[in-house]
């Protein structure tokens, strides 16, 4: 699984992401697991034309010690299909400038 990883926070640090992610992203059902949306703006034409997909989000995983963010555009609605892909380009600029103003916002230097 490609990945985006920070790692070594510390707790306090790991609290605060997870307060931020429990205001601005989407719960997953599960501890430490959060769904953070894509804007339609970012999908592929793919993605853009499974209107039954839709939702699209990208999961990110809270530990003690890291945030993980999958590389994989997931649809909230299925398991398979053939829209679910790793992200583009411009997906994945999107989601490690999104993570890295999170962590600037809340005064986490890593």
């Amino acid at each position: 699984m490609k990945q985006y990883v920070i790692d070594e926070l510390k707790p306090q640090e790991s609290d605060a992401i997870g307060d931020y992610l429990a205001q601005h992203a989407q719960p997953a059902g599960v501890d430490g697991l959060y769904w953070l949306p894509i804007a339609d703006d970012l999908l592929s034409s793919e993605q853009k034309a499974h209107g039954d997909c839709q939702p699209f989000a990208f999961a990110l995983e809270l530990l003690r010690d890291r945030l993980v963010c999958e590389l994989l555009v997931r649809t909230r609605s299925r398991v398979r299909c053939s829209c679910i892909a790793y992200a583009n380009h411009k997906q994945r600029e999107w989601l490690i400038e999104t993570i890295d103003a999170i962590l600037n916002k809340l005064g986490i230097n890593v």
